[in-house]
């Protein structure tokens, strides 16, 4: 028998839940609508008298893109050498540690490359995004831009998702090759074969379309990144804490967005 109190913490959790899926429901209406503006303001921008500014693009170019390749080098460094490290520990076992090369090329391309690649622009330029548009909107700057007759959107998210649209595929490649060069460093040394084999080998695996699935999937998540960041941004309130807040939220939707994104392109893809 359900007694007084349980009835109400299940009324408590079921009502929690709802407001978490009403808050999901217009967070995704949020998005797309930045994205049909921004999108209408890259395209038709010129003809309003507004056009999206080149310099705001090659700014934002150079904070999403330029300022995060050695971070980025380094870590798809190290996680090309970490896989070669773990195939070549596993397939020891069965006498066939020279395959390696092709599962670091085939993985790296379709998968590992562009996730380095996401993850380090979600969380050093997705939160860097969110707290300058959250700072804006909190000190009525983004008002002002409305009453100077300045729309926001195009002002400040569309040459955001221009850059990413240009330097994720750019990151993306750029993570490839590094991840590819940390495994070839390993299997040099635990393989005995020289750079030159191993590139060789490399690009006897690798197929058009194993590129191609990891560029489509780079320009998804620049997508994903640029909505979430700039979204958090335009909602968020409540002084230095929300502020937090919204930063948090905004690198932690980001990297979870690109992860469920990446599992629903790899089961498309695979079947």
């Amino acid at each position: 028998m359900v007694t007084e109190m349980q009835a109400a913490r299940l009324r408590t959790f079921t009502e929690r839940i709802g407001r978490e899926f009403v808050i999901g429901v217009e967070d995704f209406g949020h998005g797309a609508l930045l994205l049909a503006e921004s999108l209408f303001w890259i395209l038709l921008g010129r003809w309003w008298q507004q056009p999206v500014r080149l310099r705001a693009m090659v700014r934002e170019m150079m904070e999403i893109g330029v300022m995060a390749i050695p971070v980025l080098s380094i870590l798809a460094f190290a996680n090309g050498a970490m896989m070669a490290m773990q195939g070549i520990y596993t397939l020891r076992e069965f006498g066939a540690e020279s395959q390696v090369i092709s599962g670091i090329a085939t993985s790296v391309t379709r998968e590992f490359g562009v996730l380095i690649a996401s993850i380090v622009v979600a969380g050093r330029s997705g939160s860097a995004i969110a707290a300058r548009i959250g700072t804006m909107q909190m000190a009525q700057e983004i008002d002002a831009l409305r009453v100077m007759g300045v729309a926001p959107v195009r002002y400040l998210v569309s040459p955001i998702l221009v850059a990413s649209l240009l330097m994720m595929p750019t990151l993306t490649i750029l993570s490839n090759l590094m991840a590819i060069l940390g495994g070839g460093v390993i299997s040099i040394m635990e393989l005995h074969i020289s750079l030159g084999t191993y590139f060789d080998r490399v690009l006897s695996v690798l197929e058009p379309g194993d590129l191609w699935q990891g560029l489509s999937k780079s320009l998804v998540f620049g997508v994903l990144i640029t909505l979430i960041a700039t979204g958090n941004g335009f909602n968020a309130s409540g002084g230095a804490e929300g502020l937090g807040r919204a930063t948090t939220r905004s690198v932690v939707l980001c990297i979870s967005a690109i992860v469920v994104a990446d599992m629903m392109f790899t089961f498309f893809l695979i079947i």
